[in-house]
Parts: structure tokens; C-alpha cells; sequence
């Protein structure tokens, strides 16, 4: 019973989603309310509140949420920051295209993109994530090595989504996408680990 309760949910929290990514790209984030999109989504306002508590939540969900201070911080012992980074978008990567609705992540981020508060929040939590991951390497490494290393990582991991999602606008399955994706974030951390020189003859 608990877990045809949590498909319940999740089916809810799904059709919400999809349904204010449906208006929004329709007739623009701001001129949607929450009131609308409830309606549609055949959802109580109070219901839609208690997956998205935030009309910008319907879009930024997931949105700089990635634990990168908790994989490092729980890392093995005989594992470095990198190494564990790298271990999990090796696994993320293909569970995550497994998963993938191409045409409703296509659609968030241009909803994103055509809105500049949603690019400014988005950017805000980014932010969050790349501090709290500069807290945990500044255990081992100090503060300002570990402010260089966070912003090297969240630079390189944000470039990697960018040509991700460029790769699907322009076209690609997440199929041919897949092997694309795999090469690109072995190259990210090789370039992390070893430096620029590494770029060489890529």
C-alpha cells in the first residue's frame, strides 16, 4: 500500500510539473499564476504547494541540489574529492539518461533562459552548492584553495550540462547523446586533475 502511495505522489507531483512547464512555455513564466496552473493540473492550490512551495520551484526543482559536499565529505578514505566526483557522474550519467524526458527538460531550460529572475534564482542556488562544497575541501585544503577548487568543479560541471542540453535542443537522442556525455566528463576531471596541459592534442 505505502508504495502505490508514493507512485500516487509522484504520478501527482509529475503531472503538476508538467503542466506548468506546458503553460509557462505557452504564455511565459510571469504570466501564469499559481491559481492556473493548479486548475489545470486538476489539483487543490494547497496540494501544489506541498510538492513546489514557490511558483519558481515548478521550474528550478533539482536546480543546484546535487550533494557535492556530501559525496566528498563521505568519500572513502583511500578516495580524493575528484576521484569520488568522478565515480558518481560516471553513474549519474547513465542513470540519469536512463530516466531522461528529453522534451520537458528541453522545455524547462528554455523557460529558465527566457526568464531572467528564474536565470538569477537558478545562478543563486549554483551559488549555494558551490559554497557549501568550497566549506567541506577547505577542511583538508584551506579556505582559498578550497574556494579555487569549488569554482574549478561547478565551472566544469556546469559546462558539461551546458553542452548537454545543447547536444538535445539541436536535435540529439539521449542515445547519441549518451557516449558524447560519458567522453566529455572523463575529459572534465582529467582537466581538473592534471591541469590545462592535459587539453593537448584532445
Amino acid at each position: 500500500m505505502a508504495g502505490l502511495r508514493e507512485r500516487k505522489k509522484e504520478q501527482t507531483r509529475q503531472r503538476i510539473a508538467a503542466t506548468a512547464l506546458r503553460l509557462f512555455g505557452e504564455r511565459g513564466f510571469d504570466a501564469v499564476t499559481v491559481n492556473e496552473i493548479a486548475e489545470a493540473a486538476e489539483v487543490a492550490k494547497a496540494t501544489l504547494f506541498a510538492y513546489f512551495p514557490t511558483k519558481e520551484s515548478l521550474v528550478l526543482d533539482g536546480v543546484g541540489e546535487e550533494d557535492l559536499a556530501g559525496i566528498v565529505a563521505d568519500r572513502p578514505r583511500d578516495k580524493t574529492p575528484l576521484d569520488a566526483l568522478r565515480a558518481h557522474y560516471r553513474a549519474a550519467t547513465e542513470e540519469r539518461l536512463t530516466a531522461l524526458d528529453r522534451e520537458a527538460l528541453i522545455a524547462r531550460i528554455g523557460v529558465i533562459f527566457d526568464t531572467p529572475a528564474l536565470g538569477g534564482a537558478a545562478n543563486s542556488l549554483l551559488y549555494r552548492q558551490r559554497q557549501s562544497l568550497a566549506r567541506v575541501l577547505a577542511e583538508e585544503h584551506g579556505e582559498t584553495a578550497a574556494a579555487l577548487m569549488a569554482a574549478q568543479i561547478a565551472a566544469s560541471l556546469l559546462t558539461l550540462q551546458e553542452s548537454f542540453f545543447h547536444r538535445l535542443a539541436d536535435g540529439a537522442s539521449p542515445q547519441d547523446v549518451a557516449p558524447l556525455l560519458a567522453a566529455d566528463v572523463e575529459l572534465a576531471f582529467d582537466l581538473l586533475e592534471n591541469g590545462l596541459n592535459q587539453a593537448k592534442g584532445k
